[in-house]
């Protein structure tokens, strides 16, 4: 998550140039979101924590139960989500999201930055819209 996270922080001033605010939720609690926020550099990028892990579940993330100690030496927690990115419009309309079994090959934030230019200049309209019947 770390270094995912340094690629958001690196990143935020050019999602801000775009519109963009971010931050980072957890459910991890207030200590150890801090410890991360630390660990990123976090000048720019928000961090939250507490989520229930309901909300998450609301949100689509997967939640997951502790395997002990990582590879990295950090204790889980006994359950946890996985992650997830969401980009949500200013009128909370749900533009973008992907959510996770696992902490791999997540979406790069530079390519999100690239897409935005996209929507921004062709006005391009979220999708995933319809909710009729199939």
């Amino acid at each position: 998550c770390a270094t995912y996270l340094k690629e958001l922080e690196r990143l935020t001033p050019e999602f801000e140039k775009r519109g963009v605010k971010t931050v980072a939720l957890s459910s991890d609690d207030a200590d150890r979101a801090a410890q991360m926020a630390e660990k990123v550099g976090a000048d720019n990028l928000r961090f939250g924590h507490s989520v229930p892990l309901t909300v998450a579940k609301e949100w689509g993330l997967y939640i997951s139960t502790s395997r002990g100690t990582t590879s990295i030496g950090i204790e889980e927690p006994a359950l946890f989500s996985e992650p997830g990115v969401f980009l949500v419009r200013s009128n909370g309309e749900l533009y973008f999201a992907s959510v996770q079994t696992m902490p791999f090959v997540r979406p790069h934030f530079q390519e999100m930055v690239g897409a935005l230019d996209f929507v921004k200049a062709n006005d391009y309209p979220g999708r995933g819209e319809y909710t009729g019947a199939v």
